[in-house]
């Protein structure tokens, strides 16, 4: 089947990189049109609304979909495919355009911010199928979260809760509230669980568990991401002090931080973390700040399908 006789679903974030995905859509609905897609758009009307959207047109036949937004937005989207229970995740397939803050998902991927570029993207019909993260989380009642790029537990998450706010200052947003986040931020005790046995006990700044290889606006936490290897890359950032972590702050762009004395890196399918005392330390995936609390998180091999 080729692409333009596919039943596309398209869903609009109007929220997206400050709203320039609202002001973008009539250039878009030209070039889907000039290319002679079958569409149907949806707008999103509120947080995480893109799930149960995702729900819905599944069960009415969609197989195809086109994401207008950004990380957060594809996010949701991801959530609602890996959520549903009525087809193979990996049969849905989803064409990104992306238009948001960071779009830090696309980099790994190479598909390209520009609009033209990303149709065309489309257009060719390459399917790749990645892996997906699933995060538990075991001290609180709340639904499984699905992730595809990257999920961060301690000061990651803590400085995604601080730059939310900063969203309209693009990729710097990240850095911004990791300097506020500097202020306030306290290192916090856990066990890390690896295959049932503690792998690191002690006093940490955070953990990322990886799929893919940037985040936060193109900074690099991983060593050696892959979202098609069938593991995680995870950094486990030990108990770096607040001047370590001023003196490192130019590393987390280029990836020379994974060399710090002070972070381990490892592969694995699953990782669990358990905090000691009763302050639960925060957790972000893709961007999305999800709580706080103790987390298992575990690999879903090639779960997700997208043209690229």
């Amino acid at each position: 089947m080729s692409v333009l006789s596919k039943k596309w679903l398209v869903i609009l974030n109007p929220t997206s990189g400050n709203g320039k995905s609202k002001r973008k859509w009539p250039e878009i609905k030209r070039l889907l049109e000039e290319h002679q897609f079958n569409y149907h758009l949806v707008v999103t009307e509120y947080p995480k609304h893109s799930i149960t959207l995702v729900h819905d047109y599944v069960d009415m036949g969609f197989r195809h979909i086109i994401c207008v937004g950004g990380d957060g937005t594809l996010h949701n989207i991801i959530n609602g495919i890996m959520s549903q229970n009525k087809i193979p995740t990996h049969t849905i397939h989803v064409g990104m355009i992306p238009i948001g803050t960071g779009n830090d998902w696309v980099k790994t991927h190479k598909i390209s911010t520009n609009i033209h570029a990303a149709i065309k993207t489309i257009l060719q019909g390459n399917v790749l199928c990645q892996d997906i993260g699933k995060i538990t989380f075991t001290t609180q009642k709340s639904n499984p979260v699905y992730f595809n790029n990257l999920a961060g537990i301690g000061f990651d998450g803590y400085v995604v809760g601080k730059s939310n706010r900063f969203k309209n200052l693009g990729r710097f947003s990240y850095f911004l509230g990791a300097l506020i986040g500097l202020l306030s931020y306290k290192n916090f005790s856990v066990d890390i669980f690896i295959n049932s046995k503690v792998h690191y006990s002690g006093t940490t700044l955070m953990t990322i568990v990886g799929l893919c290889k940037y985040s936060g606006g193109g900074m690099i936490l991983t060593k050696d991401a892959n979202a098609f290897d069938g593991l995680f890359d995870v950094s486990i950032a030990k108990n770096l002090s607040k001047l370590e972590i001023i003196k490192n702050l130019r590393y987390l762009f280029n990836g020379k931080i994974t060399n710090h004395e002070k972070v381990l890196s490892l592969k694995t399918k699953a990782i669990s973390l358990e905090i000691h005392g009763k302050d639960f330390t925060f957790v972000q995936a893709d961007g999305e700040l999800l709580g706080q609390g103790n987390v298992k998180i575990h690999l879903i091999e090639k779960a997700f399908s997208f043209y690229a």
